[in-house]
């Protein structure tokens, strides 16, 4: 007992109380915000490797984005990137940020499917997929059930069957040899079911999208449920972006 006392001492509490408010360190790239100070536009969104950042109208997609910060760099006064971490949406256009906007990326709810909430909304099972990933939002997704996010305290948990699970979270860009046991695993699932996209990779296909390799058609045959932001995504990310879906009234 005296032994875990000290640890405790020591240390601290291992978990986060409140995830909602929960501050990250100021290195964290999260939402960014332009402003509306004059460029050379032809030079910024060249910059972008991704092609996050678009011409017609100054604007950087997070769906694109890697959130490597070089427009930040290069470019101090035109761009920030805030630590703010809510990054999910269930709308693929709000992951859009446009140049003088300021406003947080929420899901709205007046979209979701009614019975969201009345199925998922205490209690959620998912299995995760990783198509082609990288396994760094593989890692993230399995640091959100870590000892301080413990996101099985709002019920939410990773299964390993899809029999046993309520919708999928995909990772990564979709290979084509992915593709197919993708397919299966969603047709696994019983009604009603989810599809989450966590990451650049899943939501774009990222630095991967114009690559030969890849086979995305999947995602023009299903509803996309919620898109979660990041390269790779935040724990924090991960547990707002679900609990906002499937809790957030009307």
């Amino acid at each position: 007992m005296f032994d875990n006392l000290k640890i405790v001492w020591h240390q601290g509490k291992q978990f986060i109380p409140d995830v909602t408010t929960e501050q990250v360190p100021g290195i964290f790239r999260g939402r960014p915000i332009i402003t509306n100070e004059k460029v050379d536009e032809e030079a910024f969104v060249e910059l972008c490797p991704t092609k996050a950042i678009g011409s017609s109208s100054i604007c950087i997609d997070l769906g694109k984005c890697t959130f490597c910060g070089e427009c930040a760099v290069q470019f101090p006064n035109k761009i920030k990137f805030t630590t703010d971490y809510k990054l999910s949406t269930n709308i693929r256009e709000r992951l859009v940020i446009y140049e003088g906007n300021d406003k947080p990326i929420e899901v709205d709810p007046t979209t979701v499917r009614k019975e969201i909430h009345r199925i998922f909304g205490h209690s959620l099972k998912l299995r995760q997929v990783s198509a082609g990933g990288d396994n760094s939002c593989e890692w993230e997704l399995t640091a959100s059930n870590n000892v301080q996010f413990d996101m099985s305290r709002f019920g939410i948990d990773f299964v390993a069957s899809p029999r046993h699970a309520d919708g999928i979270v995909i990772t990564g860009p979709i290979t084509q040899n992915m593709a197919e046991p993708l397919e299966r695993c969603y047709n696994a699932i019983p009604e009603p079911k989810i599809i989450i996209l966590a990451g650049t990779d899943a939501i774009s296909g990222g630095i991967f999208a114009d690559s030969a390799a890849i086979d995305r058609s999947f995602l023009s045959k299903y509803h996309i449920d919620l898109y979660i932001a990041g390269n790779p995504v935040h724990p924090l990310t991960i547990i707002n972006g679900i609990l906002d879906f499937t809790r957030k009234k009307r």
